[in-house]
């Protein structure tokens, strides 16, 4: 009842993060029953890889979710919670009922228009429209149905329980708030994931254009599910690779384009947006590199499909959206997160007399250098995981 009542007296900003929330787990459930549609009509092995395209939109459901669930104000520590029962742990329970309520909201509108497509649900404009392909002369499983759609929800409530959960060795680390003051000015740690990230990305390219040069690029291996000729198994782990050689390096890439920007006699504006991209390196640098790796591997599939376009169906174009609209809207959020981390900072600094037009220049500088940085990269991991590709 608790979870309700915060969610209901929520902000309006906090509630359509709560709606795209539902929004995308209602497109993932939708996706996962339809391939138990496919399954019905055609048994066999089919349905697995049909099932196994849907882990990319799971993830990215689920990752945006862990996202939208750390911006969220109600399970956020606030001073007097503790003393009516809400410490960290009652606050991380609360942050994954949300979740599992907003997946769970998705997850029934799925069905429900799942349904009606079906011809189930009658008395409404386009019900049986898809009868034909959601395998509407065969009883529906609902057990099986009811099983997937509790994927999501359950997968997105435990990241977010795992993501804000307690961390005794930080409570304490660096003050903030009113005590402004004590925060450190030194610049925080590099990560450490940058070289990491390079040598999965080095390490995808190479497992890719060796599966490519064995001629297995096209027509064995894990079609699409809209009917395209799909790659083979170590082109896409290739693609694995890259993509999570991107996420990794993410972070190290913005700590370092803060350091450049703090360079050879910075101004105060420079020293501001350097100093904050250095702050939020691990909290930015991460969704900015799967948005990345989102985006060139789209550009390496354009490449690959290059000629005729391929018979590309409505499912495929529906979990290709749901990927990329989970990547943007995920560094979309992060953004908002590390905007309210800064709020007591920011505030700190209009009343020792900065000027707005410092901060609107500071958070442009910091927009600008990201993307002049991530662009570029973007571009080149794209190509030369297109070249091994092209016909």
């Amino acid at each position: 009842m608790l979870a309700l009542r915060l969610a209901r007296g929520a902000h309006p900003g906090v509630q359509l993060r709560r709606l795209l929330v539902a929004a995308a787990s209602a497109g993932t459930g939708f996706l996962l029953l339809c391939t138990l549609a496919y399954a019905m009509q055609y048994p066999g092995t089919g349905s697995v890889l049909r099932l196994a395209w849907c882990v990319a939109p799971i993830a990215a459901t689920v990752y945006f979710a862990v996202a939208v669930a750390r911006t969220d104000p109600g399970t956020r520590p606030r001073p007097g919670l503790s003393a009516v029962g809400l410490g960290p742990g009652r606050l991380m329970v609360l942050a994954g009922i949300s979740t599992a309520v907003a997946c769970t909201l998705g997850s029934l509108l799925a069905l429900l228009f799942f349904l009606h497509l079906r011809g189930d649900l009658s008395g409404l404009p386009f019900d049986g429209a898809a009868a034909g392909l959601l395998a509407a002369g065969r009883p529906l499983p609902l057990a099986a149905a009811l099983t997937l759609l509790t994927v999501v929800p359950l997968a997105a409530s435990a990241a977010s329980a795992t993501a804000l959960r307690p961390r005794p060795g930080k409570a304490g680390a660096r003050p903030r708030g009113e005590e402004g003051a004590e925060e450190p000015a030194a610049p925080a740690p590099a990560p450490s994931g940058l070289p990491w990230g390079v040598a999965l990305l080095a390490a995808g390219l190479a497992v890719e254009t060796y599966a490519s040069g064995s001629g297995s690029v096209a027509g064995a291996g894990f079609r699409m599910p809209g009917g395209a000729s799909g790659a083979s198994v170590g082109v896409l782990a290739g693609w694995a690779l890259t993509a999570l050689g991107l996420a990794l390096a993410g972070p190290g890439l913005t700590y370092l384009c803060g350091r450049v920007l703090q360079a050879v006699r910075p101004g105060a504006m420079r020293l501001l947006a350097g100093r904050v991209l250095q702050e939020e390196a691990r909290r930015i640098g991460r969704p900015l590199g799967v948005l990345c790796a989102v985006a060139s591997g789209a550009y390496a599939s354009v490449a690959l499909y290059a000629g005729p376009l391929p018979g590309v169906g409505p499912l495929t174009a529906l979990g290709a959206l749901l990927v990329a609209g989970c990547a943007v809207l995920t560094l979309a959020t992060t953004a908002v997160e590390a905007r309210q981390s800064r709020a007591h900072t920011t505030a700190a600094l209009l009343r020792l007399g900065a000027p707005a037009t410092m901060l609107r220049g500071s958070a442009a500088l910091r927009a600008g250098t990201l993307t002049a940085v991530f662009a570029p990269l973007t571009w080149l991991v794209a190509e030369l995981a297109a070249l091994p590709l092209s016909p």
